[in-house]
């Protein structure tokens, strides 16, 4: 007896893969145009450098297969704004500026193409007041253009305190490696995993200061923070906390983009 053929997976729209008078027709149609942005940084001993794009791509591909009617995929941005990890190994950084110009371009072409609604969706946490100046200055340039943004591991809150991480958690800690082992597995090292700093009383004085207010800002070079480049203990890790954290993330990505695709 023939077994039913289960449903193929829809597939990703990317702006890349269509043709001139497919991606007018998309623009005509009002498609929100995603833009997968991340970094390439040191995530510790165990976690490749594009980590931050790799996980955005993910959430992105996941979401466009939801909504194939709604949105596209656009350009990826793979560096960010990452001075902060440069003296370690591999880091590559664009400038604040240069960073908010190429999100810009990238926008204002796309709205010269005919797409009026663009939602950014960053990795990478360096980048996210970057975001917020492009959102602005944009205001000023066109009204009827609609630019988003939104970060990832934080629209998920409840599922990684959920979780019992760290005192100190955060970069390639708990819930970072968790979203990789589910989407990139191949890729994390776990023969290399190790805890980075976990308690405030792992820091030096001045990183301890920088924790412990959410304002005033003080920004830290990573190496002053935590040798190995980690916060939290990534040996805690799992693909199923990670399917967990995605899957939060994507359902209010995806509440966002169904009401923004209807107005």
């Amino acid at each position: 007896m023939n077994q039913p053929r289960s449903a193929a997976p829809t597939r990703a729209r990317r702006l890349a893969e269509m043709t001139s008078q497919e991606a007018r027709r998309s623009a005509g149609a009002g498609d929100i145009v995603l833009v997968p942005a991340g970094a390439l940084e040191q995530h510790g001993p165990a976690m490749p450098l594009g980590t931050d794009t790799i996980r955005a791509e993910a959430v992105c591909e996941d979401l466009a297969r939801r909504r194939p009617g709604d949105v596209v995929i656009g350009p990826v941005i793979p560096v960010g704004v990452s001075p902060h990890h440069l003296a370690m190994a591999g880091t590559l950084t664009l400038t604040t500026s240069t960073f908010t110009a190429l999100v810009r371009e990238i926008a204002l072409g796309l709205r010269r193409q005919g797409w009026r609604k663009i939602l950014v969706i960053t990795g990478h946490g360096g980048n996210n007041a970057a975001l917020t100046t492009v959102a602005q200055d944009l205001l000023a340039v066109d009204r009827d253009l609609e630019f988003a943004w939104s970060p990832l591991t934080s629209l998920a809150g409840d599922v990684v305190r959920e979780a019992g991480v760290s005192e100190i958690h955060g970069h390639c800690g708990e819930a970072e490696t968790s979203q990789m082992l589910h989407v990139a597995p191949d890729l994390v090292r776990e023969d290399l995993l190790e805890a980075g700093v976990t308690t405030m009383a792992d820091l030096d004085p001045t990183s301890a200061l920088a924790r412990s207010f959410s304002q005033p800002t003080l920004t830290r070079p990573y190496d002053q923070l935590s040798p190995n480049g980690v916060l939290g203990d990534p040996r805690r890790a799992t693909a199923e906390l990670g399917e967990r954290i995605l899957a939060r993330i994507i359902e209010r990505l995806d509440a966002f983009v169904e009401h923004w695709s209807r107005l």
